[in-house]
């Protein structure tokens, strides 16, 4: 990135103080740093050497180089989701504000897509409970719903399940024992990845933003239980969108802000944490968690209403046929939709494709030859040769 947006320097340092606005600055001129998030149900060590393991992820680690994760079969199988490090501080939180959780709670993941948070909020919710929890995940931007839903699906939790709604649909009945709210935001921690943020970005937007996101939260407030959880979080820095905003969702809606635990290097502001290029090796990320008044008194009470996909539950790591390995090649050419041929001694019918044990999708073996079944949408498209 090099250009900085008119107005953008000086609410910059009005929100996080003239030295760190300065370390941002310098930092929004590099490189972006690159970082996966594994599937601890697919995938325990990480694929990529000399990885570094990050602080604040049990399945977090920061890469050296950037691969080209098209090529890897085990990405295909939902083995791990490419997130940044900061984005993977929501999840921290998350697990940090919710241990009071029961077996049985519900989660929403309010502004889901592309899915990295509900991955990392899944993996959390598995980790802790095993199949006794749901976790609905909601974009109400239909042309992001299906990403999200792909995505979901390539993961494979059959908990968890995706909807579209504006929130105002979600009705009045408190049924979520937790809610995560990465709202749509001005984008100012997205500067040095996308051009676009900076280019869209001005007070006007921010005002806009910050208006929208007590919209959000006013509308889905009902169906947060009382004593719920909920995560706030942006991708901006300043304190509009993040500590205005967290003071008014405690005022105006109800709530009490949870005191977080300090986590150097990233910095803590008057409500919530905030995460800082230059100062972390990841962009720019605010969150903060607030507790609704009252208590729950049935932690199991009601539930979700409407209809949510559960693509999990159909995903490749359900096998249709006998699992059959094959070699990377092999693998990347059923995923670019090619024909293939299987071994002399591979079975007959129904087959699952997999890499290294990870199921990567369906096939029809005819013997001297395989009926490519892997779905036209997650197709390759680039040259694999």
């Amino acid at each position: 990135m090099t250009g900085i947006p008119d107005g953008f320097q000086e609410l910059l340092v009005a929100s996080v103080g003239a030295e760190r606005a300065g370390t941002v600055l310098a930092a929004l001129q590099t490189a972006p740093s690159v970082s996966v998030r594994l599937n601890p149900a697919k995938l325990q060590e990480c694929p990529f050497p000399e990885a570094e393991k990050v602080a604040w992820s049990p399945y977090g680690y920061l890469l050296k180089e950037r691969p080209v994760f098209t090529l890897d079969p085990l990405f295909h199988a939902g083995c791990y989701y490419v997130q940044d490090t900061s984005a993977m501080f929501v999840g921290h939180v998350f697990r940090q504000v919710t241990e009071a959780l029961q077996p049985g709670c519900q989660v929403l993941d309010l502004c889901a897509a592309p899915g990295g948070k509900t991955t990392d909020l899944a993996a959390s919710l598995r980790e802790r409970f095993g199949d006794r929890y749901t976790l609905i995940s909601n974009e109400v931007m239909r042309n992001r719903y299906g990403v999200l839903r792909s995505n979901v699906e390539t993961w494979g939790d059959p908990r968890v399940g995706t909807v579209s709604r504006d929130p105002s649909a979600f009705g009045c009945e408190p049924v979520f024992d937790a809610i995560v709210a990465d709202v749509p935001c001005s984008g100012e921690g997205m500067f040095r990845k996308d051009a676009q943020a900076a280019a869209e970005w001005s007070p006007k937007t921010v005002e806009f933003c910050a208006a929208r996101s007590r919209r959000i939260l006013s509308d889905i407030w009902p169906t947060l239980k009382p004593g719920g959880i909920l995560v706030y979080s942006t991708c901006t820095f300043n304190h509009f969108e993040n500590d205005d905003t967290v003071a008014w969702i405690a005022g105006e809606l109800g709530a009490d802000v949870i005191p977080l635990t300090s986590f150097p290097p990233v910095a803590d502001t008057k409500y919530g944490q905030v995460l800082l290029p230059g100062l972390v090796p990841g962009e720019g990320q605010f969150v903060a968690a607030l507790k609704k008044h009252g208590d729950i008194t049935d932690t199991i009470g009601g539930r979700f209403p409407g209809r949510a996909e559960f693509p999990g539950a159909s995903a490749s790591s359900m096998p249709a046929g006998q699992i059959v390995n094959v070699d990377r090649q092999t693998a990347l050419n059923y995923l670019h939709g090619d024909a293939i041929v299987l071994p002399a001694d591979a079975p007959i019918g129904p087959v699952t494709i997999a890499y290294e044990g990870h199921p990567l999708g369906p096939a029809k073996n005819l013997g001297k030859r395989c009926n490519n079944l892997y779905p036209k949408n997650k197709r390759i498209r680039m040259d694999i040769r």
